[in-house]
């Protein structure tokens, strides 16, 4: 959620940790900052809620001084949203600054500790503790600085991702436990620290993957006398990552001709689902041999990761007459008695670092199961605790919406369904195929036609979605779309389910969206038909119009691929009510790319 950039090298620190925030905002915040270390070896820190342009506008980021330092993007979790609780946080003796992802679990313990020590502190953070306890070590116990943070990292409680800047020594320290944190290599010999790669990938494609409890020591003057070492903070030994080189550049985090990233990211789709399709056979095979020796699958995910999940449950069951248990990351610490050696879960996850899906990974490591991870984010924290992982290789996705990576998601579980069924070369080639249907869904006249439907139903307060099979799971994605970037209020439910008590809901004029596929339609329409006998408004998604119908989007029918193709067109519906009420629909209120906070 909170956005981490560092910077260390011969360069203006400050251009370079701007650009980092700006493209760090899709994580979500409410407040951003920088330190730098200016020509007298003193702290320049600005800092103040709202937008990082808005701060930039009235603070002018631009003039800090010097060519080290850090900068943050908050998004509350301990205390409100003021400049005080804003990051950076620095100690007592403002010799060191700290910017921090994730939640220090025992920080009202440190807190009172360093009470009792004569520390006092300005905000209400639980990241506060950070940099006084390192002085703590500092200066009443007489370490060292890197010696001094290793003790206060072991004395930390939950998950986080830190980032420590010592003003005396030039010093940048940064660490991962269960946060997302990356290292960048540059040319000319300057480091990086980011939450995610964008936030840098103009200056190096050279990274370095970090593990839980990798500890990055970054020091030097300049020039070839910067250095690097990592160590892990638990236990001071040396650990050996790999640089690696991303494959993805700087154009594909920047929005083009678009006017926004969610926009960009859904025409994408007609590239984006065939590279998710483009997987390693054998380590489809190696997969697929691991669900059949299982005793027991299951598909664990949060929001839109959890509809693909569901949407592919019916898949396995149809194609492979074979079941798989959908179960949402949050709850699935109620079926941790289920889980033996012989379970396997899949973890479906964009950025890898969802906390309740971490969570859930851990859950089933402890039972020792087995853990495929299907994610985005390669070098993710997903991908280190799994035995082996899918890659949706469709680059980074900057909106805050789930749009081409659901569908990835969607088209990889698709393949794993076809290959459990000995049909892999099927499913590859209709899911290639499916490029046709997507590149007229994402065109110029169908965003036109998607318009004209938005600016009906803009002025709606309620919006209901049908669907049946795995067009349900659709259903449950396309609600979700509609109101976490239209703020419309939006429900989903099996088209069975209507009369049991949703029907009551039904009004005249009340919109109802309609997913219709050719073996679910008999019973559809007939759930259709309650909503137009009750006055409501029928909006039907489909391979061809039906008289019932009030208005109708034509999607060809793709059979068990329609999950995939129906959806589209609600993507770009939740796009245009979004900027027809005039919404952000790249950072929805309240809302964060990668929730790693419980």
């Amino acid at each position: 959620m909170c956005g981490i950039i560092a910077y260390y090298g011969d360069e203006l620190a400050a251009p370079i940790l701007l650009e980092g925030l700006k493209r760090l905002e899709y994580r979500g915040y409410d407040s951003a900052g920088i330190v730098t270390i200016d020509s007298k070896s003193e702290f320049q820190i600005k800092k103040d809620i709202g937008k990082v342009l808005e701060i930039h506008e009235r603070l002018n980021l631009m003039d800090l001084e010097g060519t080290t330092g850090i900068a943050h993007t908050r998004w509350a979790t301990h205390g409100g949203v003021t400049r005080e609780n804003a990051h950076p946080q620095i100690s007592n003796n403002n010799k060191i600054a700290v910017i921090h992802n994730g939640i220090i679990e025992n920080y009202k313990e440190l807190k009172a500790k360093l009470i009792s020590e004569g520390f006092q502190f300005s905000s209400e953070t639980d990241t506060e503790v950070v940099p006084n306890l390192i002085e703590y070590w500092m200066r009443i116990r007489g370490l060292d600085f890197v010696h001094a943070v290793f003790n206060s990292f072991q004395s930390l409680e939950g998950n986080f991702a830190l980032v420590v800047l010592d003003r005396d020594s030039k010093t940048i320290v940064g660490s991962k436990n269960g946060s997302p944190l990356v290292l960048g290599i540059g040319q000319n010999n300057d480091f990086f620290l980011a939450s995610d790669i964008p936030a840098f990938l103009d200056k190096t494609k050279d990274v370095v993957y970090l593990y839980d409890g990798d500890t990055v020591i970054i020091t030097g003057s300049s020039g070839a006398k910067r250095s690097y070492e990592i160590l892990d903070f638990r236990t001071g030994n040396p650990v050996d990552r790999l640089i690696q080189s991303v494959s993805w550049d700087i154009e594909h985090a920047a929005k083009g001709e678009f006017d926004h990233f969610m926009l960009k990211e859904i025409s994408e789709q007609v590239e984006t689902i065939q590279s998710a399709a483009s997987q390693d056979r054998e380590k489809i095979q190696d997969i697929i041999q691991r669900i059949k020796k299982a005793r027991g699958v299951f598909l664990i995910g949060c929001g839109s990761s959890f509809h693909a999940c569901l949407s592919a449950s019916y898949l396995f069951s149809k194609l492979a007459s074979f079941h798989v248990n959908a179960v949402l990351a949050s709850e699935f610490s109620a079926y941790e008695d289920f889980l033996k050696e012989d379970t396997l879960v899949i973890a479906v996850t964009q950025s890898g670092e969802t906390i309740d899906v971490l969570d859930a990974i851990k859950t089933a490591k402890q039972k020792g199961c087995q853990i495929v991870s299907i994610v985005n984010v390669m070098g993710s924290s997903a991908t280190q605790f799994a035995d082996e992982s899918l890659f949706l290789n469709v680059g980074p996705e900057v909106s805050v919406l789930s749009t081409k990576t659901y569908t990835a998601q969607l088209a990889v579980l698709t393949l794993l369904a076809f290959s459990l069924a000995g049909k892999y070369e099927e499913g590859l080639r209709r899911l290639k195929y499916l490029w046709n249907i997507v590149y007229n869904l994402t065109a110029e006249s169908m965003r036109i036609r998607i318009k004209q439907l938005a600016d009906e139903l803009s002025s709606h307060d309620h919006i209901f979605v049908l669907g049946r099979g795995s067009l349900y799971a659709t259903a449950l994605e396309a609600a979700l779309k509609i109101k976490e970037v239209s703020y419309i209020h939006a429900e989903a439910f099996a088209g069975g389910e209507l009369k049991h008590g949703p029907i009551s809901l039904i009004g005249k004029g009340t919109p109802c969206i309609v997913f219709v596929s050719k073996d679910t339609e008999s019973k559809i329409l007939s759930n259709a038909m309650e909503v137009k006998s009750r006055g409501g408004y029928l909006i039907g998604v489909g391979s061809h119009k039906i008289d019932t119908f009030d208005e109708f989007v034509k999607v060809p029918e793709s059979e068990e691929l329609n999950p995939i193709s129906q959806i589209i067109p609600i993507q770009i519906l939740s796009y245009q009510l979004a900027v027809i009420l005039g919404h952000d629909p790249d950072r929805p209120r309240n809302l964060a790319k990668s929730v790693t906070v419980r």
